[in-house]
């Protein structure tokens, strides 16, 4: 079974001037990534503001970034939602558009006890197919819900197209836990500044909101990692701390859209109830990736 691996991007979703889903400048978006070399895309997660979309929304964009993907990269959909009824859904919809596999988030809001969680996800990758691989997606900090490694390690047991989990907090010890798990069992991270510390503590990669915006720098960190380059790997880890630090680590999407829009794919839409940027913060922004590329040496307009 496929895992995600290296730079996954954690893509947005971009909108028109009505709030709808621009399905054009979605296929755009996985056009460019993907020629910029990314390993994976991760469309209609947190970043895609998936709690926002409907259903049938987020069903066109997987088919979108699927279909305009074209084999050329690994895709997972994350399909967690609302509630367990569509989470099915959409998984199953995933598996319908020969999507490389599927994320799920624990559920949201309301607190889930250990025997809640394992049950969730227990039911749904038994109506999955086996050789369809899961992972779990573990966010604490917006989901109010944490998956413990004791509770991963009994899914991932349990269940045979579970096959990893990414985490997006900052608790290496955690992450070390996980990591111990067993030795095919997949964990990528969700810090985008710590990308190389995770890499070395034997995790497959991250999945990443500002390499969705700026992935160059992000790719050359792994590349570094595969050459076992550490002083490279290390240069090219600052640059992309410097991009994360001027897009505010996805804390608002609205940074990643306006890069974006910098960047000559999309204007800066948000659903709301997010707005875009103040006309005086955008322009700030836009001059500092203007210093930001030249300082790097990087093309301001996606290529593809």
């Amino acid at each position: 079974m496929k895992k995600l691996f290296g730079v996954t991007v954690a893509m947005v979703t971009p909108m028109d001037g009505q709030g709808d889903v621009d399905i054009k400048a979605v296929r755009d978006l996985t056009k460019s990534l993907i020629a910029k070399g990314v390993n994976c895309l991760y469309p209609c997660g947190t970043t895609g503001e998936m709690n926002k979309l409907s259903v049938d929304e987020r069903k066109r964009i997987a088919e979108a970034v699927v279909n305009q993907a074209n084999d050329a990269c690994t895709v997972f959909i994350h399909t967690g939602a609302g509630t367990e009824q569509d989470t099915l859904a959409l998984a199953r919809h995933a598996v319908k558009i020969g999507a490389d596999g599927v994320g799920i988030v624990t559920p949201w809001f309301l607190k889930c006890s250990d025997r809640e969680l394992i049950g969730y996800y227990m039911r749904i990758a038994d109506q999955l197919p086996k050789d369809f691989p899961i992972y779990l997606y573990n966010i604490p900090q917006n989901a109010s819900n944490d998956i413990s490694s004791n509770i991963a390690k009994e899914i991932y047991d349990k269940n045979k197209n579970v096959v990893g989990i990414k985490y997006s907090y900052t608790d290496f010890t955690r992450t070390l836990e996980y990591l111990r798990i067993d030795s095919g069992f997949s964990v990528l991270h969700g810090c985008d500044k710590l990308f190389n510390c995770f890499l070395m503590l034997g995790c497959e990669g991250t999945v990443s909101g500002v390499a969705g915006v700026f992935p160059e720098p992000f790719v050359q960190v792994y590349q570094s990692y595969l050459k076992s380059d550490m002083e490279a790997m290390q240069s090219w880890q600052k640059v992309c701390i410097e991009i994360c630090d001027l897009l505010k680590c996805g804390e608002n999407i609205a940074y990643f859209k306006a890069g974006l829009e910098y960047r000559g794919l999309f204007k800066e839409h948000m659903r709301r109830p997010q707005l875009e940027l103040e006309a005086a913060e955008k322009k700030k922004l836009f001059m500092q990736l203007d210093d930001y590329c030249k300082k790097h040496h990087m093309d301001r307009n996606f290529v593809f």
